[in-house]
C-alpha cells in the first residue's frame, strides 16, 4: 500500500461529502519527461517502443505505457494521472482508519451516509452488478474477506458456524441505495463495504477519463497483472497486446489477445492460495456460501469498463459456467474467455464467449 498522505486542503468530512473530489497533483513531470524522452531518443524507433510510467498501489504496480512522443506535455500529464490512483486508493481502502469507505461502514447502518457522487455511482454500479449476477460478486462481503483474511494469517481454516454468521453480513440485499440524495443505508449492522473486487479497474476508468480529457488518445493502463485497460491503438490498428497466463503454470503465456478501447480482467487462484492439512484453498469464495471455489481455473473478462471487467471476471470464476455463458449472452458488449478445471487425465478446453478470433493468438 501506499504511504497515507491526505489531500491536500481537505478534510475527512469534506471526501465524504464529495466537497474535496477533484485531486491537487503535484507537477513532478519536467525532470520525469526529460529523462524518459533521452532513454527513448537512445532507442530505434522500431515497432513496439513504448514510454512507461508505473507506481506502487493498492498492493501491486499501477503501470501507464505509451506511445513514443516528441511531447514533453504528454509524459508531464501522464505522470499526473498515476496520482489519481493514490486518491482512490485513500477513498476506498479497507486498510486505513482515514479512509471514505469507512467511513461509510461506520454511520451507514445508523440513519444513513450521505457520500459524493463519484464514490456513490461506484457503489450503484457495483450493487446492480451484485443482482445482475445473483450475489457471485458483491460489494459487501466485508464480514467474509475479514473472516478468511484473520484465518489465513493464523494458518487454519474458519469454522462453519462462522462461515455462516459472515455469510449473513454480506448480503448485498441489505444495502440501500437512494439515488437522488446520494445516501447509503445498512439494513443489517454487522453489514460492511468492501470494494477490493472492483476498486483497481474503477481507478484505472478514473486514469484513463482523465488522459481523454487531456486529450491523450492512444495508452494502455496497468492495475497489477490482472486488471489492464487499453484506449487506441499501439503498432497494430487492432490495438495493444496483452498477454494471457496460463491457468496451471501461471509463469507462462498460453496466448496474447489484442485491445483496443476495452477493460480486461482475469480472475484466478493459480497464484494466490493457501493450504491446510494438505486441502488447498484459493482467495476466491463464493459469498453465497462463504467458501472458495475451484471448478474454474481462470476467468478472463473483456468489457467497456475496467470496474465492470473486475466485477464480473470475479462473478463469472465463481458462478456456474453456464449461468456465466448466458450472462454474456444477455450482455452483447461482455466477452469472457474462461478456463474450467479439467477433469483428471482431461485437457484444458477454454471455453471463448464474444471473443473476436482475429484479436486472440494461441501461443
Amino acid at each position: 500500500m501506499s504511504d497515507d498522505k491526505p489531500i491536500p486542503g481537505s478534510s475527512r468530512r469534506d471526501l465524504l461529502t464529495g466537497k474535496a473530489i477533484k485531486h491537487s497533483l503535484e507537477r513532478r513531470g519536467q525532470e520525469i519527461a526529460d529523462e524518459l524522452l533521452e532513454s527513448q531518443e537512445k532507442t530505434a524507433r522500431g515497432s513496439g517502443d513504448t514510454v512507461r510510467l508505473s507506481t506502487k498501489a493498492m498492493a501491486c504496480e499501477f503501470s501507464l505505457i505509451l506511445n513514443p512522443s516528441e511531447n514533453r506535455r504528454q509524459v508531464i500529464t501522464a505522470s499526473d494521472a498515476l496520482d489519481i490512483v493514490h486518491e482512490v486508493e485513500s477513498q476506498l481502502t479497507v486498510y486505513r482508519e482515514t479512509s471514505d469507505l469507512l467511513a461509510i461502514n461506520e454511520v451507514a447502518s445508523q440513519g444513513g451516509a450521505t457520500v459524493n457522487e463519484n464514490i456513490f455511482k461506484l457503489i450503484e454500479l457495483s450493487d446492480q452488478l451484485a443482482q445482475q449476477t445473483k450475489g457471485a460478486f458483491t460489494p459487501t462481503a466485508r464480514a467474509l474477506n475479514l473472516l478468511w483474511r484473520t484465518n489465513r494469517s493464523l494458518g487454519k481454516v474458519p469454522e462453519a458456524d462462522e462461515i455462516e454468521v459472515a455469510v449473513k453480513a454480506s448480503d448485498f440485499r441489505n444495502l440501500l441505495l437512494d439515488s437522488e440524495n446520494k445516501i447509503v443505508s445498512f439494513q443489517n449492522e454487522l453489514l460492511g463495504l468492501d470494494l477490493s473486487g472492483i476498486g483497481k479497474g474503477y481507478a484505472l476508468d478514473r486514469v484513463a477519463d482523465f488522459l481523454q480529457q487531456e486529450q491523450i488518445e492512444n495508452f494502455l493502463l496497468h492495475g497489477g497483472h490482472s486488471s489492464i485497460l487499453a484506449r487506441g491503438t499501439h503498432n497494430t490498428p487492432l490495438g495493444w497486446p496483452v498477454g494471457i497466463r496460463h491457468p496451471q503454470a501461471p509463469q507462462k503465456r498460453i496466448a496474447t489477445i489484442l485491445l483496443q478501447d476495452q477493460a480486461f480482467s482475469a480472475s484466478g487462484s493459480g497464484v494466490q492460495f493457501f493450504r491446510h492439512q494438505g486441502k488447498r484453498y484459493g482467495h476466491i469464495f463464493d459469498p453465497r456460501t462463504g467458501w472458495p471455489v475451484d471448478h474454474i481455473l481462470n476467468a478472463v473478462v473483456l468489457a467497456p469498463t475496467a470496474a465492470i471487467a473486475d466485477a464480473l471476471s470475479t462473478a463469472f470464476y465463481v458462478l456456474p459456467l453456464d449461468e456465466s455463458i448466458a450472462c454474456c449472452e444477455q450482455h452483447p458488449e461482455i466477452a469472457a474467455l474462461i478456463f474450467p478445471n479439467p477433469h483428471a487425465g482431461k485437457r484444458l478446453e477454454p471455453i471463448s464467449i464474444h471473443i473476436d478470433e482475429k484479436r486472440l493468438h494461441w501461443q
